[in-house]
């Protein structure tokens, strides 16, 4: 006699392959976060459940637009989409296929294309941006109203919206419990590939009037950047070489990943972004060198809590979307009153502009603006710095890395952000403030990422590099350093700015305790 079955059978019946119950003559995969033809859920389901496959992406004007108002014309995260796009309409064309370019709003590009080429369904894969669950809630509608379809998988994420929940049946959140439970539920099945090649034959030729050139930079509203000189490599094919040799130090990551002189980060989350390697491809590898032991295992599991923080990240978006609107994950803290507006304008000019005065902090900002990049540990840093030395409110820190970095991902940057102002779930508690000297001593002790973005510096003793203003005025001499002139004196002082900081929070926190009283 068979008893009832137990928690994990029931976990791995709630995830099932996708059924689809009908087969389509002609079907669009609409490519938007997924730039590959590897391991991808929607071009799968639409080669398995079509006879004919056409695949589209689209420039969409929503998204481009209000880059362009923000006077983002040199934007790399646009020039690597291109630059993605050739290698994976040349793999389409090698397979049967190709790649149909568009130019215009989704919303409308979409439902046009599907009724030009009379298809009967579009599959996608899953997208968790308020923004972006709007546009395919229109497409939608639209496609129904012509008797289409629209379907869409899971994709960029192992795990989704309700996928893990804690024992009482609600969202996590706090991130510890979230990850224990994301490891005791994934199973094989979570991280196996996509099958793609034994359907190929399905896709396609794109139809003469969508052949020739990609659009340029330049036909799109945009001017080229540095993406070429900072060598980071784009396409499915740069994505797996900087996987590879990766794969050669995971070992080392959970030692090395918080120095951002060396070599520590595996640099593919710009390809996580948008897709050219499949997030199962990196979890599986991850998840099995942890579980095989050896010298790769410690590291190995470092680096697979970062990607589970990723999937953290998008449950909370999709649970908590106010979040996307600006306001803080505990509401309470939308009531913190800022440094007066013309003293935060001020701050936060310099902070933007590398002209703090704490070396860490300005090099890291030199980084961001000079590649698009910055590395973990100092975006934490950076942005404990805006908040909690200088006063300034969140949203503009988040704003501008939303701007700048190659990897921009609402989701976590939003949660990042909120986890340094000590607003957000599982933050960091309000009475914790790096010292951004301190992190510089600990993480970049020979000054060896501050010499490469402030040479200005480079001549100081590894002991003064982290504060010079504390250097004696015959060793600045030696160096060739005017503070004030060469390099500016710090903007604030960090034990002052704590007291602040710690005074403006404590407001809020009595405040809400006393409405908790009454």
């Amino acid at each position: 006699m068979s008893g009832s079955p137990s928690p994990e059978a029931e976990a791995d019946a709630a995830r099932l392959p996708y059924r689809i119950d009908r087969n389509f003559t002609r079907g669009l995969v609409w490519l938007r976060r997924d730039l590959r033809t590897d391991d991808n859920a929607a071009l799968h389901y639409a080669l398995k459940h079509c006879r004919q496959v056409w695949c589209v992406f689209v420039f969409d004007r929503e998204i481009l637009a209000p880059l362009l108002a923000r006077g983002l014309h040199a934007d790399r995260r646009v020039e690597f989409i291109l630059r993605s796009l050739e290698p994976l309409r040349r793999a389409l064309e090698d397979s049967g296929g190709g790649l149909i370019v568009l130019d215009g709003t989704a919303r409308q590009a979409i439902p046009r294309l599907a009724a030009e080429l009379e298809v009967e369904a579009v599959f996608a894969n899953h997208d968790y941006e308020p923004a972006a669950n709007d546009r395919d809630e229109a497409v939608r509608r639209t496609l129904a109203a012509d008797s289409r379809v629209l379907l869409t998988f899971k994709d960029q994420v192992i795990f989704e919206r309700d996928e893990i929940l804690t024992g009482q049946g609600r969202p996590f959140s706090v991130f510890t419990p979230y990850k224990n439970a994301w490891l005791r539920t994934v199973r094989p099945f979570d991280l196996r590939p996509y099958p793609i090649g034994k359907h190929l034959e399905a896709l396609a030729p794109v139809p003469q009037r969508y052949r020739g050139q990609l659009p340029t930079l330049a036909d799109l509203g945009f001017t080229a950047t540095n993406l070429a000189g900072i060598a980071m490599p784009t396409g499915s094919d740069g994505a797996h070489a900087l996987f590879d040799e990766f794969l050669s130090r995971i070992g080392d990551y959970g030692r090395r990943r918080d120095f951002p002189a060396v070599r520590g980060p595996s640099y593919l989350s710009v390809h996580l972004r948008f897709g050219t390697i499949s997030i199962r491809t990196l979890a599986r590898a991850a998840h099995d060198a942890m579980l095989r032991g050896g010298a790769a295992s410690e590291g190995a599991g470092v680096w697979l809590s970062e990607l589970i923080w990723r999937d953290f990240y998008f449950m909370i978006l999709h649970h908590h979307p106010r979040v996307a609107e600006g306001k803080s994950f505990h509401a309470e803290y939308d009531a913190l009153r800022w440094i007066a507006p013309a003293t935060g304008d001020r701050h936060f000019a310099a902070w933007c502009d590398a002209q703090t005065g704490y070396p860490l902090i300005d090099a890291a900002m030199l980084q961001i603006r000079q590649s698009g990049y910055m590395h973990n540990r100092l975006r934490m840093v950076t942005a404990s710095f805006l908040v909690k030395d200088l006063g300034v409110d969140w949203r503009r820190g988040e704003q501008y890395f939303a701007d700048q970095l190659n990897d921009f991902d609402l989701a976590a940057n939003n949660g990042g952000w909120q986890w340094a102002a000590s607003t957000g779930c599982d933050a960091q508690p309000y009475f914790r403030i790096f010292n951004p000297v301190t992190q510089s001593e600990n993480f970049d002790p020979q000054g060896q990422f501050i010499r490469k973005y402030l040479p200005m510096l480079a001549a100081l003793p590894d002991r003064y590099i982290h504060a010079p203003w504390t250097a004696p005025d015959e060793v600045l001499r030696a160096a060739g350093v005017t503070l004030g002139k060469d390099y500016p004196r710090p903007i604030v002082q960090h034990d002052v700015a704590r007291k602040e900081t710690l005074e403006r929070y404590g407001v809020v926190k009595e405040k809400t305790l006393r409405n908790r009283d009454v």
